[in-house]
């Protein structure tokens, strides 16, 4: 949540920001606003609404200048409106700050500046931060970088800021703890942005801050990194980016939503290259292969995550059971950093996170690793938090995730989960050779048959027109496929404001069956394979009450055809690997269902892509 974006260099900085801002637009915000500096004064413009408000309004006014920084601001302290956007001035008009994150102890740092003669315009916490580093700026042997470094050691809480001085024309300092922020290489010029995606097009070489580290960054010099705490010099680590403009536009797809609904053929197929090859029977991931007797001698795998990456970890507590017959306890990540759970050295947690940076998987992960656990990532943006935190691990290789709505990101984490559990099982003997190897052979063939599954797009559209209006959905499967059906419920309800709840089918009577009545419409996923005559009596209890039907079925199923109010037929494949394709249609629907009710699919209201605060 929240976004931020400066420029120091040579060029004009105002369209870089401008442009960086509406790339991070998936983010998640209510407000936005720019800084400008051309050499002798600062224009700051913000506003309630989106960036193409804050542009409108902007363009209006004076934006030359080589420095600027701009923010989108999810409201923490402080309603969503134009004073309490981001930039903030300090009292002098000196310095000008952007944050992400929240300062915890932000009130009485607030009451004691106020005795010192300090006034506050906004209600927020990041104008209490700019006002204590002028404070601590009095004493004129203190730097920026200093003086911001030493505000930080009296701040609690979380952020990513960048600040400016009108008294250090040619200087951005910017510092991190617990919120993402990357530094962008060019020749002469620097680019500062929550990540890459602001300034791919201008260089494909980038620092990702660590937590506690602050950076001086000025124009035509070497990169400086220090830890906040100690003044410990840091050697400046750059790295290569692994994305293209073209995979953060949207292709002529009418969302990005879409776009990487259509995008999982490639990206599943993409997750699996050079690790997987059937004809040989082999499946080889380094972070496995380098700590295989860590997962083999483990005594349970704890997995954390959170949203639909905890849906995918649902998935995989039936895979590693099955095939490898590992105990797995899959735990959210924000429940189980406060629940002071049992955790053993002997302990795997598996900490799955698209963005790398949810700041309670976060915390989960640094909770086990203190506990003496052995932690293995899995996320999608190489150079994350928790790529970095964790011992080792695996990327999912699904490329940008610009919608907020997680679609290809669940199925390639079930594809690197799959993996996982498919090489414990070889070593352990607990699935014969012929079964492993149909397995291979069935996960090489996933991709074809998702694309298949995507033919399905204009039937989920017709659905989506009668059901449009309904005001609640139930979502229903067993087995792999109970946890298909949560994720069902949680797409509809993220993008189309309907209430949804997904459940497993045999606990429709243990309480959802009341609901159940002409107006209900029923989401059944029903492949052929795994619990079907079960699930075809609960499709009969629903039909006995007038309930409306969806059904996900195989294709070439009769039985629930005959029940069904409404059928979308998928290719067959095994139980285990159903989840690739049974969600294909689900994501479908609940995308058609939110653009004909008009809503903003890519950004959800009250949503953010990536939540690193609590």
């Amino acid at each position: 949540m929240c976004g931020i974006v400066g420029y120091i260099g040579h060029r004009e900085a105002y369209p870089i920001v401008i442009k960086g801002l509406q790339r991070l637009e998936y983010r998640g915000y209510d407000s936005a606003g720019v800084m400008t500096y051309d050499g002798t004064d600062i224009t700051v413009c913000k506003t309630k609404g989106k960036v193409a408000d804050l542009k409108a309004k902007a363009d209006q006014g004076n934006n030359a200048g080589s420095i600027g920084i701009g923010h989108t601001r999810w409201a923490t302290h402080g309603v969503p409106n134009d004073v309490n956007s981001h930039p903030h001035v300090s009292n002098s008009g000196n310095l000008v700050i952007i944050h992400n994150g929240i300062i915890e102890n932000y009130a009485p740092l607030k009451e004691e500046l106020m005795k010192r003669g300090y006034t506050f315009q906004s209600d927020t916490d990041t104008e209490v931060l700019v006002n204590l580093i002028e404070e601590i700026q009095k004493n004129e042997k203190i730097k920026l970088g200093k003086a911001v470094q030493l505000a930080l050691n009296q701040v609690v809480g979380a952020y990513a800021i960048a600040v400016f001085d009108t008294k250090k024309p040619d200087e951005i300092v910017a510092a991190r703890l617990g919120s993402p922020l990357a530094i962008g290489v060019g020749e002469g010029e620097y680019f500062i942005a929550s990540d890459a995606s602001p300034f791919i097009e201008y260089t494909s070489n980038a620092v990702y801050l660590e937590d506690g580290e602050v950076a001086i960054i000025k124009r035509d010099k070497p990169l400086k990194i220090r830890k906040i705490n100690t003044d410990a010099p840091v050697d400046t680590y750059i790295q290569e980016l692994q994305m293209n403009l073209e995979q953060i536009e949207k292709g002529g797809y009418d969302h990005f939503m879409l776009k990487e609904i259509y995008e999982q053929p490639s990206v599943i197929k993409d997750t699996y290259r050079g690790r997987l090859n059937s004809a040989q029977g082999i499946i080889k991931m380094s972070g496995i292969e380098d700590n295989l007797e860590k997962f083999l001698n483990a005594n349970r795998i704890i997995i954390i995550a959170c949203g639909t990456s905890w849906h995918a970890g649902l998935v995989a507590e039936y895979i590693f059971e099955e095939f490898a017959r590992i105990n797995v306890e899959v735990e959210y990540a924000s429940e189980f950093r406060y629940r002071n759970p049992i955790i053993n050295s002997n302990d795997v947690v598996i900490a799955i996170s698209q963005s790398g940076e949810t700041a309670d998987t976060m915390a989960a992960i640094k909770l086990a690793k203190e506990a003496g656990a052995f932690v293995f990532g899995v996320c999608n943006v190489v150079g994350s938090s928790i790529s970095r935190e964790s011992h080792a691990g695996a990327y999912t290789h699904a490329g940008p995730e610009i919608g907020v709505a997680s679609t290809k990101a669940f199925t390639t984490q079930i594809t690197v989960l799959t993996m996982i559990a498919l090489r414990l099982a070889k070593a352990k003997g607990t699935l014969s050779h012929s079964d492993f190897h149909r397995y291979l052979l069935e996960l090489e063939l996933i991709p074809e048959k998702v694309k298949e599954a995507l033919e399905t797009n204009d039937i989920a559209e017709e659905i989506a027109a009668t059901f449009k209006d309904v005001a609640n959905c139930l979502y229903l499967g067993r087995g792999y496929n109970f946890p298909v059906a949560l994720e069902g419920a949680l797409k509809l309800k993220e993008i189309s404001y309907i209430h949804a709840e997904g459940y497993p089918a045999a606990e429709m009577k243990h309480g959802p069956i009341a609901l159940i009545d002409e107006h209900m419409p029923v989401i059944v996923v029903a492949p052929i394979q795994g619990h079907y005559d079960k699930i075809v009596s609960n499709i009969q209890e629903i039909k006995s009450r007038s309930g409306r039907i969806i059904a996900i079925v195989t294709k070439g199923d009769t039985e629930v055809r005959k029940l069904a109010d409404y059928v979308i037929e998928i290719p067959e494949t095994s139980d285990a690997l159903s989840p690739l394709i049974t969600t294909i249609p689900l994501q479908l629907l609940s995308y058609h269902i939110a653009v004909l009710r008009g809503c903003n699919v890519d950004q959800p209201r009250n949503l953010a892509k990536s939540v690193t605060v609590e």
